[in-house]
């Protein structure tokens, strides 16, 4: 559930923050007759996501279980690339969004509302598609369908609370720290995915080792424990892995973390946002 959580927490936030930012520059600009294409956009992005969602559950499930296996491990591999890119340019985007996107809705103002529904569409459609892939990546090893589902919705909630709040003014969260941590947390749960991923291949009878266990620590990690679950729903740590899942989580956590952990080079100051933004609320430091 948690992993659910901080995939939708995160991913909803930057949609959220998105969405604030066209929201608060056409209010801004006095081009108020713009909302409903904006809201339009983001409708039609986040109908594609549940869809999209709902496809991969589809094929999945009337698969035979060797492609299925399959299936699961090629999604899980394609949600680690996109959740490892998404990091990366956020952490360099983060200060840069707003003149960004206030910069492209300018220009698709003057090409009429048709414009500003692909514009917002096309925003927030990459968060959207991006969870939908992560969430159903993430959820492979759970016991039951109801803890994922569970966490995401609160995740976007989470979210959308924290895009209001940040288009109102009532709260100001430094982006740059939430983003760090969360990007952290992310690495680790994308390096679960890939196990679980390298675990599927080995099902599918694609990869060798299936029975060929790195380590058993059942004893000290017993499947009824509370942290048990977490451990594997989190970060996909599990008491009997294979010595290739434990190679492939290695392999992908340390240099990337290490990346990620090194200091940026100097980037240009950000230009100042206009007062009253939703970019003013959310990107403090």
């Amino acid at each position: 559930m948690f992993a659910s959580f901080l995939i939708g927490l995160r991913e909803g936030l930057e949609a959220a923050l998105v969405v604030s930012i066209l929201v608060a520059f056409l209010v801004k600009s006095d081009r108020r007759d713009r909302l409903p294409a904006v809201w339009t956009g983001v409708g039609v992005a986040a109908a594609l996501s549940v869809g999209f969602g709902a496809l991969l559950t589809f094929t999945a499930a009337h698969l035979e279980y060797e492609h299925q296996e399959l299936f699961e491990a090629i999604t899980s591999v394609l949600a680690t690339v996109f959740v490892t890119w998404m990091i990366f340019w956020m952490r360099g985007a983060a200060r840069r969004i707003s003149g960004d996107l206030r910069a492209r809705l300018g220009e698709a103002l003057g090409l009429g509302s048709v414009a500003v529904v692909v514009m917002a569409f096309l925003a927030v459609a990459r968060e959207g598609l991006e969870t939908a892939l992560l969430f159903f990546a993430s959820a492979q090893g759970a016991t039951t369908t109801a803890a994922p589902l569970i966490g995401i919705g609160l995740g976007v909630l989470t979210a959308i609370v924290l895009g209001w709040g940040l288009y109102a003014s009532a709260i100001r969260i430094n982006l740059t720290v939430f983003f760090t941590w969360t990007g952290l947390l992310l690495i680790l749960v994308a390096a679960g995915i890939l196990k679980y991923a390298a675990h599927d291949f080995q099902e599918a009878g694609v990869l060798p080792g299936l029975n060929t266990l790195a380590f058993d620590i059942s004893g000290a990690l017993p499947p009824d424990a509370w942290y048990s679950a977490l451990l594997t729903g989190m970060f996909n740590i599990t008491a009997q892995p294979s010595v290739l899942e434990v190679v492939a989580w290695a392999a992908y956590a340390v240099p990337v973390l290490v990346l990620f952990l090194l200091p940026g080079r100097a980037r240009p100051p950000a230009s100042p946002a206009p007062a009253g933004t939703a970019a003013d609320a959310g990107t403090t430091s």
